[in-house]
């Protein structure tokens, strides 16, 4: 049967798992079965959700501890059909965790599309491999760096940034999610000083670099606003997703008149996901339903930083951004925290299909943001030969492994 099914994390402290599954399966679908006359129920049938499997965890003694109550853990899965709701993602959403999300400690782990609910999504417009054709570079991870300090600041310096970064073969430079339209650096002429300064970099140097422009605003406005950051030669569309809401990036990645990549920043999605007990987990929020709607990168916090997530869930994260579907892949952007000395292991867990996002680990340089950003390529180049960076004879990957180890 088409639809959804979702995996949900459970803790029921009435200790009857098949139970709490039968109340969900039936209160986010049809509301009552065993009292409905066998009439009603022969034409209700088809709307009924369906118990896939009830799994019972392990007695967690922390997890009753910190509840405050004895509870029993499982993991339910639950299938809705197609023909309950609409097929977009607000309504899946709304069918499969809508009041459910506001009922004791329940967590929505995963969901899986029939194909024929599959099909009214395209995902990514570009993917890895797309963008990999943007920039020109296939064997390595891509470098990204971050504007930094530039709020309440003029656009002259902020395209001194930019070239700094670029000089230092940064393959993408974005806006901070917090940078909005402003008298100072307003929107459009933000894209057309930045475009200046990187093809005066490219004919120096032979370095492409691409300019991520925050795209804001009110929303009806955001399509209007995008079509006129791709007119005026913007490379890609920097987007706060979760300020939004999914649908609004599916809109926007599916307009036939906006070919050009999105970034989807993370901003907002903590409220979301951060609960071991409540909300939506990491995996599905940051990976598939991301790249479900369109998104060509996701940004999630690095295992290694100050803002991080466990190594495991964002491992999880790359895995749904990259596994093997019908979709185009979406790039893993692991940030926070990162500088030249975390190199191999970013590559070790994340690969070459990933890109590597620093703000600090590039302007915190003691040659500035140009020896930030050679650091990070050598150090790059060093780990894809097999050569520890402490062997590495560079001065910039020696100074940053001074300071940051």
């Amino acid at each position: 049967m088409g639809g959804v099914t979702a995996t949900y994390l459970v803790h029921d402290e009435k200790h009857h798992l098949v139970k709490k599954a039968e109340g969900i399966a039936l209160g986010l679908t049809i509301g009552s079965w065993t009292d409905l006359p066998s009439l009603e129920q022969q034409q209700l049938k088809k709307h009924k959700g369906t118990i896939i499997s009830v799994e019972e965890l392990e007695e967690d003694q922390w997890v009753n501890t910190y509840l405050g109550k004895r509870v029993t853990r499982g993991i339910l899965k639950i299938h809705y059909p197609a023909d309950n709701y609409s097929n977009d993602i607000p309504a899946i959403l709304t069918t499969v965790f809508g009041k459910l999300s506001l009922d004791g400690e329940v967590k929505l782990l995963d969901l899986t599309l029939t194909d024929d609910i599959r099909a009214n999504y395209l995902g990514p417009q570009y993917g890895i491999n797309g963008i990999r054709n943007l920039v020109g570079v296939y064997d390595r991870p891509l470098l990204m760096s971050i504007f930094k300090g530039v709020i309440g600041r003029s656009l002259d310096d902020m395209n001194a940034q930019l070239r700094a970064q670029a000089l230092g073969g940064i393959d993408i430079v974005k806006d901070d999610e917090i940078l909005f339209d402003n008298p100072l650096t307003p929107f459009e002429k933000r894209i057309r000083t930045s475009k200046e300064t990187l093809t005066n970099v490219y004919e120096e140097t032979g370095h492409r670099t691409l300019y991520a422009v925050n795209l804001s605003g009110r929303t009806f406005d955001l399509k209007e606003k995008a079509k006129r950051a791709l007119d005026g030669g913007a490379d890609i569309l920097l987007f706060n997703v979760f300020a939004y809401g999914l649908d609004v990036l599916q809109s926007l990645s599916e307009d036939c008149e906006l070919p050009i990549p999105i970034m989807a920043h993370p901003a907002f999605s903590g409220a979301l996901t951060p609960s071991e007990f409540y909300g939506v987990s990491y995996p599905l929020l940051l990976g598939k339903l991301l790249r479900l709607a369109g998104a060509d990168f996701s940004l999630f916090p690095s295992p290694y930083g100050s803002v991080a997530l466990k190594r495991e869930e964002t491992l999880q994260i790359a895995e749904k951004l990259r596994e093997k579907d019908t979709y185009a892949s979406t790039f893993p952007v692991p940030s926070a925290g990162i500088h030249p000395g975390l190199v191999p292991l970013l590559i070790n867990d994340f690969g070459i299909d990933s890109v590597i996002n620093a703000g600090g680990g590039v302007h915190g340089h003691p040659d500035g943001a140009i020896g930030g950003g050679k650091a990070f390529r050598r150090a790059i180049d060093a780990t894809l030969q097999g050569i520890p960076l402490t062997e590495v004879d560079d001065t910039h990957v020696q100074k940053a492994l001074a300071l940051w180890g």
